[in-house]
């Protein structure tokens, strides 16, 4: 679409006004409007073929279809009303607008209620929808009807390389994943900086005192190049970047979710719980919070909110492995033995290789005294994940404690294949070279 603008509008300088009415008029002689010079119908029809192919390459990486996305990434699109979504996805358009203009509410992620949704024509936020195609549309008369074909062509460019870069992410022609992207407005930006300059070159030409309007120009420059500097110091860290999020972003619940998982990373539990516990609050439904927030309540002994919690997410997402795994792992601890029985089966169900599960179903089956059944469970494990080191280390030790010294050997033997410098299996080994009366290898193994 760039391609074909620039082509028509500065390489063949074609009024785009002219050529319309001719159209409309079903004029023969499209050939004084310059649409065939110079071979431009030609290589729009090349470009055409070619985004046609890369679309449909796309399309089929794709697997034929649209990512399924859920209403907390692109709340809008899931509206009932047609008022409804089209004046979000308006009021959508003046944001990215504005950060365009102002780049100042810069976040990492705008979903999730960041952006409320505007229900009313009484919201006052219909006013930055009237301020964006007020713009819009004088731009685009000045851009069509104006006597000047120098100001015609520069407009056009402009707007072709505003518009048309943004339009994948508009929601006109698909849902998307998001309710701003930043991202998206970086190829927007380029027809935003040939408006501005071109606005500024016209307002030198009028202007009495320049001196002013370019002392102006530079401050303009100089607050963004600092503001530049400013968020780029903020992507240098994950903390950085998530905090920075809070002031912007404050009702979404996945910048309160990332800010407690980062520090819960660095082993402040205290502070994850209560980021965790806000995601929560301000999303009812967001399960991978609840499947954190329970997993910390677990590792701290609160075992029964953190049943309760995982018990939730399960509801709300029944396909989701980890919780499921989770809450095995919980009532286990609980004692409920035929509960986490089947919490890690169903975990296993939904996430077919899932090594952490088996690992754990196998835990389980040893404190039943069920030996072969926890063997097996932990030989899966190490299938799906050979370097699965725990459970390498417990089948061993079981082995061991069951009196199968030989099994136990060259289980121990066929792990430091694998994983050669672990030293739990190396000690578990040794023990159990020991035990056979191996003495110097096992010595060996021990140092």
């Amino acid at each position: 679409g760039l391609n074909a603008v620039f082509d028509a509008l500065v390489i063949n300088k074609i009024n785009l006004l002219e050529l319309i009415r001719k159209l409309l008029y079903k004029d023969k002689s499209l050939e004084s409007a310059g649409l065939l010079r110079k071979g431009l119908l030609f290589r729009i029809t090349l470009l055409m073929c070619g985004g046609a192919s890369i679309l449909y390459i796309r399309w089929r990486i794709m697997g034929t279809g649209p990512p399924a996305f859920t209403e907390v990434d692109n709340p809008a699109s899931f509206a009932d009303s047609l008022f409804v979504r089209a004046i979000n996805y308006n009021y959508y358009y003046s944001l990215n607008a504005w950060l365009l203009l102002c780049p100042w509410w810069l976040c990492f992620d705008w979903s999730m209620g960041c952006i409320p949704l505007i229900k009313s024509v009484s919201d006052w936020r219909i006013i930055a929808l009237a301020a964006l195609w007020f713009c819009l549309i004088g731009l685009i008369c000045q851009a069509l009807c104006s006597e000047d074909s120098h100001k015609r062509r520069i407009l056009t460019l402009g707007l072709g390389f505003l518009i048309i870069p943004f339009l994948p992410a508009s929601n006109l022609f698909f849902r998307v994943g998001f309710v701003v992207a930043e991202r998206v407005i970086y190829l927007p930006s380029i027809g935003y900086c040939i408006l501005f300059t071109y606005g500024f070159s016209l307002l030198s030409k009028q202007a009495k005192k320049k001196r002013i309007l370019a002392v102006a120009v530079l401050g303009i420059l100089l607050i963004n190049v600092t503001r530049c500097a400013l968020r780029s110091s903020q992507w240098r860290s994950e903390e950085q970047l998530f905090r920075s999020a809070l002031s912007v972003c404050p009702l979404n619940a996945k910048v309160h979710y990332n800010v407690g998982k980062n520090l819960a990373d660095k082993g402040n539990q205290s502070a994850a719980i209560k980021y965790y516990r806000e995601a929560v609050r301000l999303n009812p439904k967001y399960v991978h919070a609840m499947n954190n927030l329970g997993n910390i309540l677990k590792e701290r002994n609160e075992l029964h909110e953190a049943e309760e919690l995982l018990s939730l997410a399960v509801q709300i997402q029944p396909d989701f492995a980890a919780a499921w795994m989770n809450l095995g792992i919980v009532q286990n601890s609980l004692r409920r033995f035929e509960e986490a029985e089947q919490s890690y089966w169903t975990a296993i169900k939904h996430r077919k290789k899932y090594p952490d599960c088996y690992y754990n179903l196998g835990r389980l089956y040893a404190d039943l005294n069920r030996h072969i059944d926890a063997l097996n469970a932990w030989r899966n494990a190490t299938v799906l994940k050979p370097e699965h080191s725990l459970a390498w280390n417990n089948m061993i030790i079981l082995l061991d404690n069951t009196g199968n010294l030989a099994q136990a050997e060259a289980v121990g033997r066929e792990a430091l294949e694998l994983i050669p410098n672990d030293h739990s299996l190396m000690f578990s080994l040794a023990n159990v070279l020991g035990k056979s009366q191996k003495y110097k290898v096992g010595n060996k193994s021990f140092l």
